[in-house]
Order: structure tokens, then sequence, then C-alpha cells
């Protein structure tokens, strides 16, 4: 999980869409996020207005890392080569320590 969590607090300040488990969809700015991928969004909006008014009140979220199903990220934010080498490294220290 550190792996994951060191990734996305390089993101702090992006805007990213996340995909909930209840099929919901928050776009927004990213504040903050934790080591149980916890995130605080800002600026949020959502795709369907009409279908979740409650929203366009809502200027910031607070989301549970565990109702996240997916999270989109712009493809010009992520660097897939320097992602598979900190996972290299990842998986040789838990080898060197087991």
């Amino acid at each position: 999980m550190p792996l994951f969590h060191t990734f996305f607090k390089t993101l702090v300040g992006k805007e990213m869409t996340i995909e909930l488990k209840n099929n919901l969809l928050i776009h927004g700015t990213l504040i903050s996020v934790d080591q149980f991928l916890n995130i605080k969004l800002d600026k949020i909006s959502v795709p369907d207005p009409d279908k979740y008014p409650q929203f366009l009140s809502i200027k910031n979220c607070f989301v549970r890392g565990s109702v996240i199903r997916y999270i989109h990220l712009p493809p010009s934010e992520v660097d897939p080569t320097s992602l598979q080498e900190a996972t290299r490294k990842e998986a040789m220290q838990s080898k060197m320590q087991q």
C-alpha cells in the first residue's frame, strides 16, 4: 500500500475523477490522500447533475477509500516507467525482508 499512497501524494493539486462502487462519478481536484487511500476533493462536480442535484451545492468532499472502485487520471499525469520501477523496488524489498 505505501507505493500507491506515495504515488497519489504526488498528484495533490491535480484533477481526477473518482468512480465509486455505487457507479457515482465525482470529478474534482485532489486536496489530500492518506494511507488508507481516503481522498479529499475540492471543486467537485458530477457528470449528471440532473440525476444528483444534491451535489450542486457541495464544493468539496471526503471519499472513503473502501468505497472507491476506480480513480481516473489524465494520461499526462502517469509515468508508467517510474511506477514499474517503484513496483520492482518494493517487491525486492519485500523479498529481502522474508
